[in-house]
């Protein structure tokens, strides 16, 4: 394995990822450099086989095509099994079965399905780790590979101030639950009407506000699709365009999260602007999920033994 596992990374046997801030800074900090050093292996066509032989449920319980592809292919490049399996957790067999059936065959089960809640039944009641490919509540692994692009262009996520012009959501949400374990400042750009309430989410890294202005001193800044059924007249103000880019700073990093809605939270003139790095960032799913799965597997055999 490529991680040695400090007495401060070392924990219990079981390496769930379900929320972004199960992740210790010291840990994001390790997953990410290695996704920057996976991402030249990747371009340089020599990808370690590091994770060789690990047996890996991929469930897919929910919509959505990006980061399940980017496992799939990222496992089998790395030299593990992965394996389809056409579970929901929302169908006839109670969640504590189906754990003890994919106990049976699988070392990791990585899974995106509705509901946070039947995810961490789930884990309750696996002893594979399990692995948070989204919910709607959170997207722990898409902030995690943003995460991993933003290091690899500046060489530090330490410091950063990331605005997400976003509602309350799952990207939100997995942004926000990264203020908690890192030393980064998210602040959310909507009206009041959409901003994140939970107590377990506020903490002294993130604030909440309807000042545009907000974006002009960012270092990344996010979007996410509008809320559905609402009038374009209330959100417009937020729409993020080329001429708001340019009121930005000159090194900002624009990521909005796709699937995108050209026109509606991001003009088209944004979709082409130097500053937009949508594509080459979520290249990063990849790179973040297989570093995320050595560290796990390193975990584990470090618990294990």
């Amino acid at each position: 394995m490529f991680f040695t596992v400090s007495g401060a990374m070392a924990v219990s046997a079981v390496s769930d990822f379900l929320e972004f801030h199960d992740l210790s800074a010291d840990a994001v900090r390790a997953i990410i450099e290695r996704a920057g050093a996976l991402d030249e292996a990747w371009r340089e066509r020599r990808m370690p086989q590091s994770l060789e032989g690990l047996r890996v449920a991929l469930i897919v319980d929910d919509g959505g095509w990006r980061n399940t592809t980017a496992f799939d292919l990222g496992i089998q490049a790395m030299g593990g099994i992965c394996t389809h399996a056409p579970v929901s957790l929302g169908g006839r067999e109670a969640i504590a079965d189906l754990a003890g059936y994919l106990d049976n065959w699988f070392d990791m089960i990585v899974i995106r399905t509705p509901e946070l809640a039947s995810l961490r039944e789930l884990a309750a009641n696996a002893h594979a780790p399990v692995i948070n490919a989204r919910t709607r509540s959170n997207h722990p692994c898409e902030t995690l590979g943003d995460l991993a692009y933003v290091r690899a262009k500046r060489g530090s996520v330490e410091g950063l101030k990331i605005v997400g012009v976003a509602p309350d959501a799952n990207i939100l949400r997995s942004w926000v639950e990264a203020s908690i374990s890192l030393p980064i400042e998210v602040v959310q750009v909507y009206p009041e009407d959409w901003h994140v309430s939970d107590p377990a989410l506020l903490n002294d890294s993130f604030r909440r506000s309807t000042d545009t202005r907000e974006l002009e001193d960012a270092d990344v800044i996010f979007t996410d699709s509008w809320p559905g059924g609402i009038a374009e007249s209330a959100l417009a103000d937020y729409r993020i365009s080329a001429a708001v880019l340019n009121r930005c700073r000159p090194d900002a990093i624009f990521i909005p999260c796709p699937p995108v809605a050209r026109g509606r939270e991001v003009a088209a003139d944004a979709m082409t602007y130097p500053a937009c790095q949508s594509a080459a960032a979520k290249a990063f799913l990849l790179h973040a999920q297989n570093a995320l799965m050595e560290w796990i597997a390193a975990r584990e055999i470090s618990a294990s033994r």
